[in-house]
């Protein structure tokens, strides 16, 4: 049974976390400019490297942003609006949930979802946590806030609907795995140490070698990325030749998480998944 109406469902979704994804780390890292600029270099020329890529090949994603960039960064929040993509809730500073107090992580779920109706004048339907944590009251708020779907849990290659409190609600799962995401491969800093770099060629092997499996699986594939790190040159070779990949099988659906939710989530009650 195909989970959609136009096939198999691959994600590509990118992170925009920026300067964020380094002060979540450490608040005293903004006072670093050249750790910053690792950053900045996802808003300066990594999103717009990305976006013409996808351009290129005529398919929409979704970007999880956290509110402040968003804040800082209206002119890039329009070229991806302008383009066809989805912005969804990311956090409002990428502080790492478990830090947070249960007011503090209301805080940062409310000021994403201002600063996402401020430049797509709606609710954000999806949301992502940052560095892939949740608490015991992030699920709650998903579903008091009206979300539509997650992506953040490791623990399946298909959607789900997930269970909260006891009872089924229609929040689609859209589960994805570190083997999917490109930080472990590429991120690298001093302040980070024992990372290593992997060749774009090795990153590119795996991931189609994940497609094959989950394409003829009949499941679905969630990429996560991030600009500051897939948008350098030759990274973005990685990504390409996913897509390329991708395109050569008959009935692959690339597209953006809330238009795959909304299609896929009918057949997902129909079978009580």
């Amino acid at each position: 049974m195909s989970l959609t109406s136009k096939g198999f469902p691959l994600f590509l979704t990118f992170d925009l976390d920026a300067e964020t994804m380094w002060t979540a780390r450490d608040p005293s890292y903004a006072s670093r400019p050249i750790l910053m600029s690792q950053g900045a270099y996802g808003w300066k020329v990594g999103t717009g490297r990305v976006l013409e890529l996808l351009a290129r090949y005529g398919v929409t994603s979704t970007f999880f942003v956290p509110g402040l960039v968003i804040d800082q960064r209206p002119e890039l929040m329009e070229q991806i609006l302008k383009a066809g993509h989805e912005i969804a809730h990311h956090s409002y500073s990428h502080a790492w949930i478990l830090s947070l107090t249960p007011e503090q992580e209301r805080e940062e779920m409310e000021k994403g979802i201002e600063a996402i109706q401020r430049v797509t004048g709606r609710k954000p339907r999806g949301w992502r946590s940052p560095a892939a944590e949740i608490s015991a009251v992030t699920m709650p708020m998903l579903v008091e806030y009206g979300f539509d779907y997650s992506s953040n849990f490791f623990d399946d290659d298909s959607p789900y609907l997930h269970t909260v409190e006891g009872k089924k609600t229609d929040i689609v799962e859209l589960p994805f795995r570190w083997v999917l995401d490109d930080a472990p491969f590429f991120q690298y800093s001093i302040v980070l140490p024992g990372r290593t770099m992997q060749a774009p060629s090795a990153v590119a092997e795996v991931w189609k070698s994940e497609f094959d499996t989950l394409y003829a699986e009949g499941r679905m594939m969630m990429v996560g990325m991030h600009p500051q790190l897939i948008g350098q040159p030759s990274r973005l070779k990685a990504l390409e030749a996913l897509i390329e990949h991708a395109l050569n099988h008959p009935n692959v659906w690339i597209g953006r998480c809330d238009e795959i939710v909304d299609d896929m989530r009918p057949k997902l009650k129909a079978a009580g998944l």
